[in-house]
């Protein structure tokens, strides 16, 4: 298979430059329209040029005013432009790996296996491919035969290869990532041009992007405050005429555009987008923006206690024989048992059982019983008429107990036991007798206790999910500090809870990454599938994590409440500081004809028409002072929504009083002191 790469031309304009002239371009009425706060302000460009032009101000105040409108327009556009331009910054290496590939495409036709060389853009769902080390991923799919370790650096950014194997939850495969060493077949899932790597393009590029509920909203608010604003406006003339006062319309166009919320609906575009942004920074691929927004809003987090809480890697450290029963044979039925199950664990009990003595060898003609997780049992039936068994407590106490046989006191107080370290216990039956228990032993992630707490002072619950019996769960849940578990879990189990705590109004948030995972994640409000799960995972949640980290679902959180608290900061903000601006544009107005107006003036401003001035130039810099802020998000910290609410209103709602006060005071000197007016 080849690959062919792509050479660039010509240099590429920086992220800063590319943005300023999209800033020019969403000039366009079409993409004007898209943000009604700013098109009112655009319009009102139109107007005071041309009456600028007809001779129906002062020139010099005509064009002043029209270069500040219009400078206003191009602020807000370019904090759309160079959050837009930071995510097509992150597709350089999506698209190089997006690049036209070859596949070996496996014909199985008349009962032969025959391999044709075909584009990858020719793939469909179902069709089989063959992939060796050296070789590209021509397209995603699922392993359906054979291992390997892949390089995914283009889609995740880490250089360890991570490794993909065939019926398990790591079998997904992605195109464009490349395989380093053996031998795959890879069952193709999606249709071309609707990879993974093109969504992820178009989203972080903003194609596809959907504003959230609360972002609509918002706009809805603005769009409502602005029309009133503009009846307002309309309506000024006619009642100042009634008092003898003839306004400049340039003026009444100044006062249209500072009582508008000018700099959230500047800004609102960006803060949308750089949430997003800000996720896939954390490597976390949103497919919507609603998804990273609801992700705030979450008050309950359910979590796997394998892979996410503790390392997830149980291993088996220790067999325990009960009395009158031969450590050897332990070992050997433990071995035996465990030869179909695929699992990690499964694995490691093979491992420790060889490296105690037992010999490497398979039973001929036997019959093995993969685990499972309906039955939490795996076995082996044996030509001579054994039947070995290993798997939970109950599972195995209830496989011996149909079998007429009895579970003795000793094996359930060594479970407990066992449990009560915070390992779990499996236990081994031949036939009718039980053996022993084996211990698998499991660490909890360090730090793990402290991220519970940060969540539990956000008020949000976490809740383990595991399938280890209540001792362990216990033990687990105690030492990792969540507020609730479900032990002995079966996949319905996850779906019966999340639904429980819907009914109860809470939106819950989950991680999975096998098949039998994805009923709960489509369920879930964020359903966080890995990267290396399975296709059905990934299609059924609304996130993916690239690092397949499910512990990312506390960032993910954090991102989520990081994007509320910016857009809400960033709105009282310009709604407090709209309330300065007054008292610079009212009194420019009327204080001529209504001398009484003038006790408005305190800020004591140079002239009416320096007032207008400065109040236009506080109004189009805000914009591009706050791009930054927007770009990253207000600094969030865990703590109550009482206390949210009063640490906003007191930063950005007395703060965005008090700072236009000053400011516009001070750019009326600068003003006056260079163009005397």
């Amino acid at each position: 298979m080849t690959r062919t790469t792509e050479k660039d031309t010509g240099r590429r304009a920086s992220p800063m430059g590319a943005a300023l002239v999209d800033a020019f371009v969403k000039l366009s009425p079409q993409h004007a329209l898209r943000n009604p706060v700013m098109a009112v302000v655009w319009l009102g460009t139109l107007v005071t040029a041309v009456i600028t032009a007809t001779g129906h101000t002062e020139l010099g105040f005509g064009i002043a005013v029209t270069a500040l409108l219009l400078i206003t327009v191009l602020f807000a556009n370019f904090a759309e432009a160079i959050a837009e331009a930071r995510g097509r910054g992150q597709t350089a290496s999506l698209r190089r790996a997006r690049q036209d590939l070859m596949a070996r495409r496996i014909d199985r036709s008349g009962g032969s296996l025959a391999e044709s060389r075909i584009p990858a853009a020719e793939l469909r769902p179902g069709d089989e491919v063959v992939v060796e080390a050296g070789q590209w991923i021509p397209a995603d799919g699922e392993i359906v035969e054979g291992l390997a370790t892949v390089n995914e650096a283009a889609v995740t950014g880490e250089s360890a290869p991570v490794l993909r194997e065939a019926g398990t939850d790591r079998s997904g495969v992605i195109g464009g990532t490349q395989v380093l060493s053996d031998r795959i077949v890879v069952r193709i899932t999606a249709e071309p041009g609707h990879s993974f790597l093109d969504r992820m393009i178009a989203l972080v590029e903003g194609a596809n992007r959907q504003k959230t509920p609360n972002e609509i909203a918002l706009g809805i608010l603005l769009a409502v405050m602005t029309l009133t604003f503009v009846i307002v406006v309309v309506t000024l003339p006619f009642i100042s005429g009634a008092v003898g006062v003839d306004i400049n319309p340039v003026l009444l166009v100044a006062l249209l555009v500072c009582l508008i919320p000018t700099t959230i609906g500047g800004l609102l575009p960006a803060i949308g987008i750089s949430g997003m942004n800000r996720a896939l920074r954390a490597n976390v691929l949103a497919k919507s923006g609603k998804s990273v927004e609801v992700a705030g809003d979450v008050d309950v987090l359910l979590l796997d206690k394998t892979g996410t809480i503790t390392h997830g890697d149980r291993q088996a450290t220790a067999f325990h024989a009960l009395a009158g029963v031969d450590a050897a044979t332990l070992r050997e039925a433990a071995l035996l048992a465990s030869l179909a199950d695929p699992t990690p664990e499964g694995k490691s009990i093979v491992k420790l059982a060889r490296e105690k003595g037992v010999a490497p060898t398979e039973p001929a003609e036997a019959h093995f019983i993969a685990f499972t997780a309906q039955t939490r049992m795996s076995g082996v039936d044996l030509p001579d008429g054994r039947m070995i068994r290993k798997g939970a407590l109950d599972a195995v106490m209830r496989h011996v107990q149909q079998m007429d046989g009895r579970v003795p006191a000793e094996l359930v107080a060594r479970v407990e036991q066992v449990a009560r370290g915070g390992a779990t216990p499996l236990v081994v039956a031949d036939g009718r007798h039980l053996l022993g228990v084996i211990e698998l032993s499991d660490v909890v992630k360090h730090g793990i206790k402290e991220r519970f707490a940060r969540l539990r002072a956000m008020g949000i619950r976490t809740v383990m999910i595991t399938g280890d019996n209540r001792l362990t769960a216990a033990s687990i849940a105690a030492e990792a500090g969540v507020d609730d578990y479900i032990a002995e879990a079966r996949p319905e189990d996850k779906l019966a809870r999340i639904r429980e705590e819907q009914a109860q109004g809470r939106l819950v948030a989950m991680v999975g990454d096998g098949t039998n995972d994805a009923p709960a994640l489509a369920q879930a409000d964020i359903g966080l599938a890995m990267n290396s799960g399975t296709q059905a995972a990934k299609e059924a949640g609304n996130m993916i994590d690239l690092d397949s980290d499910p512990a990312k679902l506390l960032a993910v959180v954090e991102i989520g409440k990081q994007q509320l608290i910016t857009r809400g900061a960033l709105t009282t903000f310009s709604l407090a500081n709209d309330v300065s601006k007054y008292f610079a544009i009212l009194p420019a107005l009327f204080a001529a004809a209504i001398p009484q107006m003038a006790a408005l003036d305190v800020m004591n401003l140079s002239s009416p028409t320096g007032a207008v001035l400065s109040a236009l130039v506080f109004n189009a810099i805000i914009i591009p002072l706050l791009i930054p802020l927007a770009l990253r998000g207000v600094r969030f910290r865990p703590a109550s929504a009482t206390e949210l609410l009063r640490n906003n209103m007191l930063v950005y709602g007395v703060g965005g009083v008090l700072l236009p006060f000053v400011a516009i005071k001070l750019i009326d000197v600068v003003l006056s002191s260079a163009f005397p007016i």
